[in-house]
Formats: structure tokens, C-alpha cells, sequence
């Protein structure tokens, strides 16, 4: 890998091309370079996981509405939608719209965590929808994928944009359509311009995951994802994109990052090099934010050591500054100690995720967040009895690139009533790579299988993994088998009528 400094020029200054970050972005991306078996791997355990949680939400009122706005935009060669046959294709940029917001509803697909946050498997929609549109073949989707995590990882390591008020989505956009343009053979050319368009039309505020949290939650990296579809459209008929993007006087880091003065450092492969950042990726076993993973493990080991959990006099996370100020405590966020809260702030409560997981032994991605589980007096008593605090040698391990020391959980501090003290920390999630049972294939198909169930045919989910087995050798007309159909009944009721589908009261 080979690290990029980055930084605001002047107009006066020239910056050519070739030393831009979008340029460096894309010349990775149109660079066709093999793919590692275990790479290859870990994209199909990947598709595999996205489409659990696309199962476990078809019937959910978020997912249902950006079905039906997909639904309002059918088109031929097109590409299709979680739940519905393959036969009914949408327009690619409207499949990558509501897929993702079935992949990122539940807040339960895979991680990645440095500079700043990152769902990278939210680049799958929009690359697996133009790659059913315009016929390419498992192969090629493989490339576009590989490419679409390589490039949102490296800039989650090097550009911070939580610190700014600055959504994670501002990375998903640039990725994404380096992603598709990888997939579809662009010249770095092209490519550019696209990243650097996704870039300027992706750049929210962070207001989306603080205090009230709605649902645009799921439907951020979605719109993300279709923005980069329509980036790459636009330019490929010959128009361009606001340059330099990231470098510019007025551009992104002089404005909306560190200033004029800041400067950033982003690894890239270097020509010829793999792409192999998806292995630094992780899923989850739980459906939560993915600080609250390893802290859901240590409740469930900590649970039969404290006993009765109405003797907990306090509880005392010690932790990372990110858990401590998004999830915590440190947020001085009221919603998130609120029995009332949405499904969305209860997720980004760790007070509340860890008394549930006390009383529970576990997680479960729906009853853990039912409003009456919410509302339960013992719950609520033993939810406000904790608190969290930032320890700068948890930051310090949140943030070290080595990964034998990087660290999510925290150390747990429970004082009883008498007077005893309960003590236990862990640093990460059984299920990370480093983990006490990391996730391998077996995981991910029975996630998938655990999830889908009642939901999905056992018969059509049996046909979907044997089409992910097979992913680098499937023809064009065989990427739809990447999607999986139900019975009308399981798509939940119908959703409300928008302007797509508007009809004259």
C-alpha cells in the first residue's frame, strides 16, 4: 500500500490531475488485477449477509416504501429487488435504492472502523444492480466489488469526517462508483469524474444518526448508492464533475473536513497490487451498532456472575471515545435513555443494548427492540443505572492500526448494592476475525438460513447459496439468481401512495 497525502490547494496552485485524490481513487479501480481466492471468498460470504438482513426486513415500513418508489420505475434489461421474482426488473438506480435500504435497515450487515464508520457491504446494491443491467457476468461483479471495498476501507483509514459533522455516506458515494466503474471496465478517465461527482452529491450532515434517529438511517447509504449510479451514467455522457473534488479551495476538506491547513493521509494499492481490504472488514452476530458487538458478548458472560440485577447498584462502561460520545452516555442525548425511543435510537444506546443483554443472555434484531421489551420497569431501572466513560487507553486501542490491538468493547464496571464489585472487559466481538468464533462460510449461511426462515422457501434459499457458490463462474443471465423471491404475503402491507404513484384524490 502506498500512503497519499491530501490536501486544499489554491486555485492559482495546479494540481494536476494524476496527483488528485479522485484520480488516484479511480486509477485503482480501472486497474484489473486478479482477485485472491480468499478475497473472492469473503465477497460471496458478503452477498450472503447482506441478503440475510434484506430478508429478516422485506416487511418492515421503510423497506416497503423504497420497494414501492422502486416499483414505480420498472424497466428492461433492469435489475431486480429483494422479495420480488426476478421477471419484475426496476430501473438499476431505483434496485439499488431499495435493496439498500433492506440491507441497511437492521442495522446488521458488516463493519469497518478506523479514522471513521463504514457499512462497506452497503456498496453491494448499486454494483450488483448495474452489473444485472448491463449484463455482465459474476466475474466482473467480483471486481467491482473487490474494488467498491478497497475504496471505501482506505478512505475510512484515512479521512475522518465524524469529527466534522460529516455523515459515513460521504465516503459510500466516491467508493460506489469507483465500484461500478471498476465492474464495467471504465477508463480511469471516467472513473475520476464519477467519484468526484458522487463525492459532491453525497456529503450530508451527521444529523441522521444523532438525537431522534429516523429512518433515513437505512435509506442514507441507499441514497448514496444510487447517487453513484447516477454519477456514472451522467458522465458517461461526456459530462464532468466539480474538480478537484477533495483538494479544491472550495472543495470538500477546505469547508466541510480539517480547513485549508489540514492535511490527510489515505493508503491506496499501489499499481499491480491486490485488493484485499475486504478482509479487514467485519460482520455482526447482533443487530446493533457495531460498538455495542463486543459489549453485548461480555453481558451475556457477565450476566450469571452478578445474579439477581436488581441488587446492581451502577454500571460503568469504560470505553472509547467514539462509544463513549455516539452511543453513550457522552452524547448527551436524552432519546437514547427514553423507553419511547425509536428501534433506530435504541440501536445507538449502549445503556439500553447492554441492560437488555444483561436481563437477556443475548440479542435478538426484533424482539430486543419491541416497544413492551422497551417498557418493561426492570428494564428501565436497571437501563438508567448505567452510565459510560471515555478511557484514553480504549481510544488509544479504537484507534492503533495494529490489529492485534485494536479495540471495540470496553471494560465493565458493576457495583451491587452491598458494596461488591463485578469487573470483566473485552476488547472485541466473538465474532470478528480475531475473535472467540470468528465468522467463516458456516456462519454467514446459517445467518442467512436463521434470518430467512419463515420468510424464504427453504427451497429458494437452498437455490440462492448454490448461486453464491458458483459467483466468479455465473453468466450474465444468471446474476439474478443473486437475489432471492417470496410469497406476496411476506412483503408486510402495502405502502402508502407517494408522488411516483400519485392517483387525483
Amino acid at each position: 500500500m502506498k500512503s497519499h497525502t491530501v490536501r486544499t490547494y489554491k486555485s492559482a496552485e495546479a494540481l494536476a490531475r494524476e496527483d488528485q485524490l479522485a484520480w488516484k481513487i479511480a486509477a485503482v479501480a480501472a486497474d484489473a488485477v486478479p482477485l485472491d481466492a480468499d478475497v473472492v471468498e469473503m465477497i460471496g460470504n458478503r452477498i450472503i449477509d447482506n441478503a440475510s438482513v434484506a430478508a429478516a426486513s422485506l416487511a418492515r415500513h421503510p423497506v416497503a416504501s423504497a420497494r414501492a418508489q422502486a416499483l414505480a420505475h420498472l424497466y428492461q434489461p433492469g435489475a431486480t429487488v429483494f422479495g420480488l421474482p426476478a421477471a419484475k426488473r426496476v430501473s438499476p438506480e431505483w434496485a439499488a435504492w431499495a435493496n439498500g435500504v433492506a440491507v441497511r435497515e437492521l442495522d446488521f450487515h458488516d463493519t469497518f472502523l478506523a479514522a471513521d464508520y463504514s457499512h462497506p457491504g452497503d456498496n453491494i446494491p448499486p454494483i450488483l444492480a448495474i452489473a444485472q443491467h448491463c449484463g455482465l457476468s459474476g466475474a466482473q461483479l467480483a471486481m467491482g466489488l473487490a474494488a467498491g471495498y478497497e475504496i471505501q476501507v482506505d478512505l475510512v483509514k484515512g479521512i475522518c469526517l465524524h469529527e466534522h459533522k460529516i455523515d459515513h455516506i460521504a465516503h459510500l458515494g466516491p467508493s460506489a462508483a469507483a465500484g461500478i466503474g471498476a465492474a464495467l471496465g471504465l477508463p480511469t478517465e471516467v472513473i475520476y469524474q464519477a467519484v468526484q461527482q458522487a463525492l459532491h452529491v453525497t456529503t450530508t450532515t451527521r444529523q441522521s444518526r444523532k438525537g431522534e434517529i429516523s429512518s433515513w438511517k437505512a435509506y442514507a447509504p441507499a441514497f448514496a448508492g444510487k447517487m453513484a449510479v447516477e454519477a456514472v451514467d451522467r458522465v458517461l455522457r461526456g459530462e464532468g464533475a466539480p474538480s478537484p473534488a477533495w483538494e479544491g479551495e472550495d472543495g470538500f476538506i477546505a469547508w466541510l473536513l480539517g480547513g485549508p491547513k489540514a492535511e490527510y493521509r489515505v493508503p491506496l494499492p499501489a499499481k499491480g497490487e491486490a485488493k484485499r481490504t475486504i478482509l479487514d472488514t467485519y460482520t455482526k452476530e447482533h443487530s446493533a451498532e457495531y460498538q455495542s458487538q463486543a459489549l453485548i458478548d461480555l453481558a451475556r458472560r457477565m450476566g450469571p456472575r452478578i445474579g439477581d440485577l436488581s441488587k446492581v447498584a451502577g454500571i460503568l462502561i469504560h470505553t472509547s471515545h467514539h462509544t463513549h460520545n455516539v452511543i453513550g452516555t457522552g452524547a448527551n442525548d436524552p432519546q437514547k435513555m427514553d423507553p419511547k425511543a425509536s428501534r433506530e435510537t435504541l440501536d445507538h444506546s449502549i445503556m439500553y443494548i447492554f441492560a437488555v443483554a444483561l436481563e437477556d443472555g443475548g440479542w435478538h434484531h426484533e424482539r430486543s427492540y419491541a416497544p413492551e421489551r422497551a417498557n418493561r420497569p426492570a428494564t428501565v431501572a436497571l437501563w438508567r443505572k448505567i452510565s459510560t466513560v471515555e478511557d484514553p487507553e480504549w481510544t488509544r486501542r479504537y484507534h492503533s492500526h495494529d490489529p492485534r490491538e485494536k479495540a471495540f468493547g470496553g471494560r465493565v464496571v458493576v457495583t451491587l448494592a452491598d458494596g461488591r464489585v463485578i469487573e470483566d472487559e473485552l476488547a472485541i466481538a466473538d465474532a470478528h476475525p480475531l475473535g472467540a468464533r470468528p465468522f467463516a462460510r458456516p456462519d454467514y449461511v446459517n445467518k442467512f438460513r436463521t434470518l430467512a426462515d419463515g420468510i424464504v422457501t427453504r427451497a429458494e434459499q437452498d437455490r440462492f447459496l448454490v448461486t453464491v457458490e458458483h459467483l466468479l463462474d455465473l453468466k450474465p443471465e444468471e446474476l439474478t439468481g443473486l437475489n432471492f423471491a417470496v410469497e406476496a404475503d411476506r412483503l408486510g402491507p402495502a405502502a402508502a401512495t407517494g408522488i411516483f404513484d400519485w392517483k387525483p384524490l
